[in-house]
């Protein structure tokens, strides 16, 4: 297991960092909360990155993708984190389109998973329905009807959900009462009768949705794989999810780091600069301790996903403790950074507050720390 990009990795993320920094800066992401956009991002960029080839980077060549692994995502969503750029590379791409790759059928992934990749549509995953992210509970029904299944119930916090073209759809199915044999997934579009969406607004103005079934009737083709099959499909898919909202949250705060270093070195009291105070000092390699810490969790968690060597709890520990580690230590360097920039760290006047409000929405986003740290402990237990 490597925990350094090689060279290939290293140029897509060069290549990344130059594209995001002349074509979405922080103040582009400004832009569009002020302009209060609906969909959140900029679908111009968006087309350039597919353009890029960022959105064919999990996929192995046969569907149409570059075959780079879960590590070429790495550096993508470093980058995005840094410029705090929206985009719906982590609904569309890496959770649905996973979930087409591993899951779908073919006829799915040819009309489906291809458009994803191309860029001609855009797919949501309607999972959750409680305030906090809990994947075992599925409340959404489907129940057998006619040739087909009747989808009855509501989801929330869909990332990405308005303006999406389908959603694939958790709902619990059959008798069984546990995740592993009672979840199955359904691709409904978006402009199926009884479907209905609606924006949720959080302080990082992104593009969440409600999404509301009521008596949604899909045909049979809309089952992706067995009945009852899509829990470990559905975790692989999470843990990827995961993995990249945390390598996201590594760039947030390398990015907070640095800037408040260079306030430290140049804000002035008593006559000279507040970095030279000892008490800052601690703190700021304190940061930067806890910032190394993180990155190698990331690192290892990345190349795990991609490795056919380990098993799949190995695979959900290291995923697991990046999300743990990174979401703990994005949300002590985004507060130190207010504290250290003192009263002009909570105005709209600097950009601290809009990363801020993005790592606090991250790090809740598909489990926060409270939530990784149980189930690693857990994990842990099964692979001793």
């Amino acid at each position: 297991m490597t925990l350094l990009y090689s060279e290939e990795q290293r140029l897509l993320a060069d290549s990344a960092r130059e594209f995001l920094a002349a074509r979405s800066p922080v103040s582009h992401q400004r832009a569009l909360r002020d302009e209060r956009r609906e969909h959140g991002f900029d679908p111009h960029l968006w087309q350039d990155a597919v353009a890029l080839g960022w959105s064919a980077i999990p996929f192995p060549e046969n569907l149409g993708g570059l075959d780079f692994g879960c590590m070429g995502l790495g550096p993508i969503f470093e980058s995005i984190g840094h410029n705090l750029s929206a985009s719906p590379l982590l609904s569309s791409v890496v959770l649905s389109g996973s979930l087409l790759h591993l899951q779908g059928s073919a006829l799915q992934q040819d009309v489906w998973l291809s458009a994803v990749i191309s860029g001609e549509r855009r797919m949501a995953l309607a999972l959750d329905e409680r305030p906090r992210h809990d994947p075992q509970h599925v409340g959404l029904t489907a129940e057998p009807r006619g040739p087909g299944y009747c989808l009855d119930g509501h989801k929330y916090f869909v990332i990405d959900g308005v303006g999406a073209d389908a959603y694939l759809v958790a709902a619990h199915a059959g008798d069984a009462h546990t995740p592993d044999q009672g979840t199955s997934l359904f691709l409904v579009p978006a402009d199926t009768p009884g479907l209905t969406v609606s924006a949720l607004p959080l302080i990082d103005s992104r593009n969440h949705a409600q999404v509301r079934f009521e008596q949604v009737q899909v045909g049979p083709e809309a089952l992706l794989g067995e009945i009852g099959s899509a829990w470990p499909a559905l975790n692989t898919a999470l843990d990827r999810g995961r993995v990249c909202l945390a390598a996201e949250m590594l760039g947030m705060a390398q990015k907070l780091f640095d800037m408040t270093l260079e306030y430290l070195k140049t804000r002035v009291q008593f006559d000279v600069p507040i970095g030279s105070f000892q008490s800052l000092q601690h703190r700021a390699a304190q940061l930067y301790v806890e910032l190394s810490l993180a990155r190698s969790a990331v690192m290892a968690a990345l190349a795990a996903l991609d490795d056919p060597a380990l098993s799949e709890v190995e695979r959900q520990r290291l995923a697991s403790l990046a999300k743990w580690k990174t979401g703990a230590m994005a949300i002590r360097v985004a507060n130190e950074s207010v504290q250290m920039h003192g009263g002009i760290g909570v105005t709209d006047e600097l950009d601290v507050g809009l990363f801020l409000k993005r790592i606090r929405v991250a790090q809740a986003c598909l489990g926060d720390a409270d939530f990784h740290c149980e189930r690693y402990a857990t994990l842990e237990c099964a692979h001793v």
